[in-house]
């Protein structure tokens, strides 16, 4: 039993370790594959996975407003969790049929650069260790650098440039702000949307998205 104990502590000094590490390396190195994208290999082994990192200063402005508008608007000011959407969500679930979620832009970049996709207590909670380090060790800036990256955004399409190339042609910075709201839009589930011809339900977002974007006005991340 002792040694049982041992072994533990062991593995959990160790994975203090690796993962803090690996936090403070991606504060600073793209992030060049992510754990869906590994599953999405397997899974659809026809599917070409297109993925171009880019740093900030090539996405454009209206896509970084618009993922913020559409998946979390206060992610400037938030400490990683927005406890008044969790206390909405869950009171909004209690006459839902489908679940609500209340995920962070913050706790999003956790979940696809370090965990898997499939929701579980044990994943959560990994889910909110990686979310307080990346709060602790990265700017917000850098936060949604690497959200905008590394999301699925179409079928094995990842990343701001990828996106911006299949569904628009055109590189990332120069995406105009009705075609970022278009990919912004599909996000909740990439795989079944397209942000190029759009649906009527996608157009709706698209809509929606533009006025919360007209609202919220331009992101400082000062």
């Amino acid at each position: 039993m002792k040694r049982f104990f041992k072994f533990i502590l062991k593995l959990l000094v160790w994975f203090f370790i690796i993962s803090i590490f690996l936090v403070v390396l991606f504060k600073w190195v793209p992030v060049p594959f992510t754990p869906l994208m590994a599953i999405r290999y397997f899974e659809h082994l026809d599917e070409e996975i297109k993925h171009d990192w880019v740093p900030m200063e090539e996405i454009s402005p209206n896509l970084q407003l618009a993922v913020v508008a559409s998946e979390d608007q206060n992610f400037l000011s938030h400490n990683g969790f927005d406890y008044e959407a969790i206390k909405k969500a869950i009171e909004e679930n209690k006459t839902r049929k489908r679940a609500r979620g209340a995920s962070t832009i913050s706790q999003q970049t956790a979940k696809n650069v370090f965990l898997w996709p499939q929701s579980s207590w044990i994943r959560k909670g990994f889910e909110v260790y990686f979310t307080f380090l990346i709060e602790l060790f990265w700017s917000k800036e850098r936060i949604l650098e690497v959200y905008l990256n590394s999301i699925e955004m179409g079928k094995g399409v990842y990343g701001a440039e990828a996106a911006a190339q299949i569904w628009f042609g055109k590189f990332a910075e120069n995406l105009a702000p009705f075609e970022a709201a278009a990919i912004a839009a599909i996000l909740p589930n990439p795989r079944q949307y397209n942000a190029s011809p759009a649906s009527n339900y996608i157009q709706q977002r698209k809509s929606w998205i533009q006025r919360q974007m007209n609202n919220l006005g331009r992101l400082n991340f000062e």
